[in-house]
């Protein structure tokens, strides 16, 4: 890990592999850098930079004054660093991507964070309750069943139900690497709901940007469509909304690599 100091000091960590244009990767929700290690192995054309988010990894702090500016304030600093002139954002990534959009010559995004209308915002309490009374599983409970993100199915599941599926889903070490990343994901769904209704924020954007999207998903991306109408917008058959990640991350980078260099 290489690490930059972003405007307000916080230590910003990143990882570096590849070769040729510099293309900085900037991952989601609960998520590392580690998550994106086969994307960015995937994009062979590039030398990727891949970042932990603050409140993260090898990165500092989310701190008290924390919002979405800051997190294109460390995306910034990652830049000037690296001199990397484009940026991938899955998910809240892909908000913070937007967000800094100006200043790359390219943005791709995977179904990116946005400040929908409505925005799901009735799970934040009882996950905050959770988190205080020490009972992380509870709170991830609260966030997959109301965030609604989570196939219908999931959502109708028993709150019992679900805590002993989650042993499976994160067992062991990726628990451990998860929980302290769930304070973090509160900070960052208040920002998206702050900003409630607000995509026409991007109407003006004129960087080429590519929003990707999966069939398997169930996001709305259709009032950014709305908005961003200089941007390309594709699906890619047969992924969820973590298609970035695993063994369909490939297919992701073939996709991003056609279009940051056609």
């Amino acid at each position: 890990m290489t690490t930059t100091t972003s405007r307000d000091g916080t230590k910003i960590a990143f990882s570096t592999t590849g070769n040729g244009p510099g293309l900085i990767v900037v991952g989601g929700a609960l998520k590392t850098a580690d998550d994106y290690r086969d994307l960015a192995n995937a994009l062979t054309s590039f030398t990727v930079h891949t970042v932990d988010r603050r409140g993260r990894g090898d990165s500092g702090p989310q701190g008290k004054d924390y919002d979405v500016r800051k997190e294109v304030e460390d995306l910034l600093a990652v830049q000037n660093a690296t001199g990397a002139r484009f940026v991938f954002g899955h998910s809240y990534g892909g908000f913070v991507a937007l967000e800094a959009a100006d200043a790359f010559d390219k943005v791709a995004t995977y179904e990116p964070g946005l400040p929908s209308d409505p925005f799901p915002t009735t799970w934040m309490k009882p996950y905050e309750q959770a988190l205080d009374r020490g009972d992380p599983r509870g709170a991830l409970v609260h966030f997959v069943k109301g965030s609604g993100g989570a196939p219908r199915l999931i959502e109708r599941m028993p709150d019992w139900y679900l805590r002993l599926m989650m042993r499976f889903v994160f067992p062991g070490e990726k628990w451990r690497r998860t929980v302290p990343l769930l304070r973090p994901c509160l900070a960052e769904h208040q920002q998206l709901a702050a900003l409630q209704g607000e995509t026409g924020r991007y109407a003006d954007l004129t960087t080429p940007t590519l929003v990707l999207t999966g069939t398997k998903s169930r996001g709305d991306f259709q009032p950014l469509q709305d908005e961003l109408k200089t941007a390309t917008f594709e699906t890619i058959e047969g992924l969820d909304h973590f298609g970035p990640e695993g063994k369909t991350a490939p297919r992701v980078a073939k996709t991003v690599s056609g279009f940051l260099l056609p």
